[in-house]
Formats: structure tokens, C-alpha cells, sequence
């Protein structure tokens, strides 16, 4: 009787991860920039125009518009800057034996209905030019301002703030990526960091 129970306790708890993950196959990785106002506007008097190049990757101070889990959650999201080897602002604490600190600044822009509260470094990942992953650190760096936790933006307001990350010392980063709702929601942004 108690395996039965376990069975379908764990069973049961199985399915509620698979809902709360939503399906499988169903998360995107948006590359391509938001065109701004000044690009529509110059691509319209000229011939040339950003399309007829192919499709652009975000780089570094780019925007990529992302939507959250919920109906009406929405930001646009930036990378702003990236400060290699950041150095501490705390006394004491500092990058382990053999890695370095770079820290990301983004900002985040609710385009939503409703107000954005999140823990936005919980959604961001940096990748080296092997494919590598690394998630963030709790770290303050003399770069500036990390996002508070949790982070609550107004309709229609942004936020600006680092996140830090924690890498070997040789790596070399390549891309930057960004999902809203910790992580959670199905779209994720991706930056060319080189």
C-alpha cells in the first residue's frame, strides 16, 4: 500500500512539473533586434535598408522585445555594457582561484499590462565560444549597481543594473542570454557579446 501511494505521489508530481514547465519544445531563442524609430525612419528614404542585409544579430546595445508567462507580461530588453575582469566593491570578496567576474548591464523596459516583479538574474546566462553556460553570481562589482531582488517595475517604466558572472579566466565570452520570469518563460533573448 505505501508503494502504491509513492508511486502515485511521485507520479502526480511528475505531471505538475511538466504543466508548470508548460511543453516541451515550445521555448524560442530570439536573436534579432527590435528596429528602432531612427532605423525605420532612415530605411524609408533610402534604397538600402536594415532588412536587405539579412537578418541582424542583437549585439551589445541592442533591444529584443520578450514576452512573459503570463497574458500581458512584456519587456524590452537591453544589453547596455559588459565590464571584464569587474572588480569588487566588498572587502574581501572575490572571484575563486583561476576565474573572473564580468558583469552585464542590462535594462529592462516593461511593455506589459501589469507591474514586472522578478529576480531578473535568475534568467540570465553568459555562454563562452564553446557553448559553455554560466549563471550568475551574487557579487557587487565596482562596475555599478546590481538589480535589487526582488526587481518591481511599473507599466511602462525600466529599470537599469548588472549582473555578474563568475568564469575561468581564459574563457572567452561570446553571447549573453536573457529570460523573463526567472528564467521560466518560453522566449529567450540572446546578445553577440564579440
Amino acid at each position: 500500500m505505501r508503494r502504491t501511494a509513492a508511486l502515485l505521489t511521485g507520479t502526480a508530481l511528475l505531471a505538475l512539473a511538466v504543466t508548470a514547465c508548460g511543453p516541451t519544445g515550445s521555448n524560442t531563442v530570439s536573436t534579432q533586434p527590435k528596429q528602432t524609430a531612427a532605423a525605420s525612419a532612415g530605411g524609408s528614404q533610402g534604397s538600402k535598408t536594415p532588412a536587405s542585409k539579412g537578418p541582424s544579430v542583437a549585439k551589445v546595445g541592442d533591444t529584443i522585445g520578450l514576452k512573459g508567462m503570463n497574458a500581458g507580461a512584456s519587456a524590452d530588453i537591453t544589453v547596455v555594457k559588459v565590464v571584464d575582469n569587474a572588480q569588487s566593491a566588498t572587502d574581501g570578496i572575490n572571484p575563486a582561484d583561476g576565474k573572473r567576474w564580468v558583469a552585464v548591464q542590462f535594462r529592462i523596459k516593461n511593455t506589459g499590462t501589469a507591474a514586472y516583479s522578478d529576480a531578473p538574474s535568475n534568467g540570465a546566462t553568459v555562454l563562452d565560444d564553446q557553448g559553455q553556460s554560466y549563471n550568475s553570481v551574487v557579487a557587487d562589482t565596482t562596475a555599478g549597481q546590481s538589480f535589487p531582488t526582488p526587481l518591481n517595475i511599473a507599466a511602462g517604466d525600466s529599470a537599469l543594473g548588472f549582473i555578474t558572472f563568475e568564469v575561468p579566466t581564459a574563457t572567452k565570452l561570446a553571447k549573453a542570454q536573457f529570460t523573463l520570469d526567472s528564467g521560466f518563460a518560453d522566449q529567450t533573448g540572446q546578445w553577440q557579446l564579440g
